[in-house]
């Protein structure tokens, strides 16, 4: 069973977009996370917050895992972990 935490019910859905959707440089403000309730304990116990920035830092050769910048720390995330982090991206 997957959950879905955000305190923000009426966002616009057009604008999100999963965090392993964004290229290296871009960033993003964590909007929502959907995952069950493992991963979503393991998220946030790593700062994987909504509402804070992130910013994609690299990607694995293979493309698996993904490198994140949230505040001034680095996190790795599978691609996987990563589709569950819904986010707005930020000009």
């Amino acid at each position: 069973m997957t959950f879905r935490f955000s305190s923000n019910r009426w966002q616009k859905a057009e604008a999100s977009v999963t965090l392993e959707q964004l290229r290296i440089g871009n960033r993003a403000r964590i909007t929502a996370l959907a995952a069950e309730p493992a991963l979503l304990q393991r998220l946030m116990e790593m700062g994987v917050l909504e509402g804070d920035e992130v910013e994609m830092v690299a990607v694995a050769p293979l493309g698996d895992p993904i490198e994140i910048r949230l505040g001034d720390s680095r996190l790795s995330l599978r691609r996987e972990e990563a589709a569950r982090v819904e986010v707005t991206l930020l000009p």
